[in-house]
């Protein structure tokens, strides 16, 4: 029986796809896997029993991963998940960029008590009046699972679209619209879009990459989005650029003092997946990630160790090694399984920076004795007999 604790309301829809091998349990300490959204881990004291972490959506900016690696926990997250509800969430950002929506509708709350409303309205209206979307330019800096579709959904809109990513993956690049316009550089975007939006992970290196010398850059009617994190934008410099009217608008899904209630900035408080469908999709997600990994040690959508994924395990028994990505382990492995009398019938070892992991499937079951021998081995960080 499998204990698992949430640190967050996870949604129902998720939590039904565990198996009848698995209970919820209220004490985060006897738990071997733990469910989260928001809620910050760093100070959290992890226990012996904690396996796995899964976040339920893309972000774990929450979660301590090295700490977490160097005892051996596996964190997951699930990118794509909440893809779709962020992207409508962008493209509802851009409406209400390009045309004073949310001051029109303000407007006509402050007159509700108007007898001749209607009348005022069509002479208030000017007021908002903006621009449409078909026929801009639109930048999209991170041609990920929400990059792409907010891509493929303004080309259908009738935007003239141009995607950055050096990174790109196959999987993205195939499911990317054939008109989606390829840029050089983000300087290029910066330099030519209408509307920039960024879809790109909060690291070092992206912190702050929308800063005073990017904004410089942009056009003084350009609209910038940002629906990832509000740390890729230098929001100070930011502020100055809006009052100064360097740019036309900013919207975010990121409320700080900052921004609220600053010039021209739209903030959003933080809905980009809080619709149903997204809350279930990730969880489903997340669900399914710790049944792989703690009944199959397969690793899916790891954000500190690599993936790994030897499918359901058909053989005799399978071992599980968490270690750090030293030379000379999987000599040690074999060594120690040799002369223990049981032969390898597969193997899989991957790397991620200073992490790997191996999958090894054995003509006999492992006694607790050889994983005790390998879990001594210097470097190793856990060892799991999955059958």
């Amino acid at each position: 029986m499998y204990k698992y604790h949430c640190l967050n309301p996870i949604s129902k829809v998720g939590l039904e796809h565990f198996s009848a091998d698995y209970v919820c349990t209220d004490e985060a300490a006897e738990a071997q896997a733990i469910l989260v959204r928001s809620a910050a881990m760093h100070d959290m004291e992890l226990p012996e029993s904690l396996k796995a972490v899964a976040r339920a959506g893309a972000g774990v900016n929450n979660i301590p991963l090295e700490k977490c690696a160097e005892k051996g926990i596996v964190v997951f997250n699930t990118p794509g998940a909440n893809a779709n509800g962020v992207k409508e969430l962008v493209i509802a950002g851009m409406l209400l960029a390009s045309r004073d929506i949310v001051g029109g509708i303000g407007w006509v709350e402050s007159q509700k008590d108007n007898a001749d409303l209607a009348k005022a309205a069509e002479k208030q209206k000017k007021q908002y009046a903006g621009t449409e979307i078909a026929g801009k330019k639109l930048g999209v800096i991170g041609l990920g699972a929400i990059g792409v579709k907010v891509a493929n959904a303004a080309i259908h809109l009738g935007m003239d679209v141009y995607g950055y990513d050096p990174y790109m993956s196959v999987a993205a690049a195939w499911s990317m619209s054939k008109h989606v316009k390829h840029a050089q550089t983000v300087e290029d975007i910066y330099r030519e879009c209408d509307y920039i939006t960024v879809h790109v992970p909060l690291m070092d290196a992206t912190r702050k990459m929308i800063n005073a010398d990017a904004i410089s850059l942009m056009k003084p009617n350009a609209i910038l989005l940002n629906f990832s994190r509000d740390a890729l934008v230098d929001e100070e410099a930011l502020v100055e650029a809006l009052e100064a009217g360097k740019i036309r608008k900013y919207v975010c899904d990121f409320p700080n003092p900052v921004t609220a209630g600053s010039k021209n900035c739209i903030v959003i408080p933080h809905l980009g997946a809080s619709t149903e469908e997204s809350e279930d999709n990730c969880a489903v997600m997340a669900v399914e990630e710790l049944q792989d990994y703690l009944e199959n040690g397969n690793i899916t959508h790891s954000v500190n160790f690599p993936d790994c994924n030897m499918g359901v395990c058909t053989a005799k028994g399978r071992i599980a090694i968490l270690h750090r990505n030293v030379k000379g382990m999987i000599g040690k492995y074999t060594s120690i399984l040799g002369e223990a009398d049981i032969n390898i019938s597969d193997l899989t070892n991957k790397s991620k920076g200073d992490y790997a992991y191996a999958l090894i499937d054995l003509d006999a079951p492992a006694t607790s004795e050889v994983a005790a021998k390998l879990e001594a081995i210097d470097s190793v960080l856990k060892v799991r007999l999955i059958k």
